[in-house]
């Protein structure tokens, strides 16, 4: 191997602490899915067949179907919670190697769509947009949840059939190769990665998030169809990038 995965989804953590909010889920179970079906078709054969190895037998070889596996384990292990915003535990290293890495790949991958989503580095004061209020085509809601699902939900039943595989397969189709050198730029460089990351996200959030929606806000379709494309972009992005390091720590 490469990058150990626990040093990478350690670094990663904490590289992020600053910028992450305790409160904010970000992506949904749609988000997290298409993150990871789309990383998944960008692995090399060894990082592929070093994913395949370390899932859980119930995945099937399907790494999204795992993706949201780190919200889902904050009640059955309270110390899970802390890694969405925080370092680390240090006692994660007293658990069996094998299962250590199993998890740490799929909190990674959790982590990598997390980062993308413009509003896990919204503003303190509104945490993230969930105490803005807002109007979603008249259904009441706040707007870290619009970013969350609503926007891909709208999407999926609009477009793609309410299909997350179809959804995941037409963004796949829409990346080009001079995209993927241009989102992978920052190479090996953990922190400039993460860098990279958090400017992104800051400026959609404020140039696309945040503007045109104030607390009592109705969204609809002027809102959504000029904020769809950044939701791909972003989803298209994180799974580009997750598979990058992937590709570098199973070399």
């Amino acid at each position: 191997m490469g990058l150990s995965m626990n040093v990478v989804i350690a670094i990663f953590v904490s590289l992020f602490a600053a910028t992450t909010l305790p409160t904010s889920n970000a992506w949904g179970t749609e988000g997290h899915y298409m993150v990871c079906k789309i990383a998944q078709s960008y692995l090399t054969s060894t990082a592929s067949s070093a994913v395949l190895n370390l899932l859980p037998a119930g995945a099937n070889g399907d790494l999204a179907s795992e993706c949201s596996w780190a919200d889902t384990v904050r009640g059955a292990y309270p110390w899970s919670s802390a890694l969405h915003y925080i370092d680390t535990p240090d006692n994660l290293c007293t658990y069996d190697y094998t299962n250590n890495l199993t998890q740490a790949l799929m909190f990674l991958s959790h982590f990598m769509g997390d980062v993308h989503q413009p509003l896990h580095v919204g503003f303190t004061t509104d945490a993230g947009g969930n105490s803005i209020t807002v109007y979603w085509y008249n259904v009441k809601t706040n707007l870290h949840s619009v970013w969350d699902t609503k926007i891909i939900q709208t999407s999926m039943s609009n477009y793609f059939g309410n299909s997350m595989d179809t959804m995941a397969n037409s963004i796949t189709a829409n990346i080009t190769s001079t995209q993927i050198s241009q989102w992978n730029s920052c190479g090996s460089s953990t922190s400039a990665c993460a860098d990279t990351v958090a400017t992104e996200s800051i400026q959609n959030a404020c140039n696309y998030a945040y503007k045109d929606a104030p607390n009592n806000a109705y969204l609809s379709d002027t809102y959504y169809l000029s904020r769809s494309p950044v939701v791909n972009t972003r989803i298209a992005q994180g799974a580009v990038r997750l598979a990058n390091f992937l590709n570098q720590i199973f070399v």
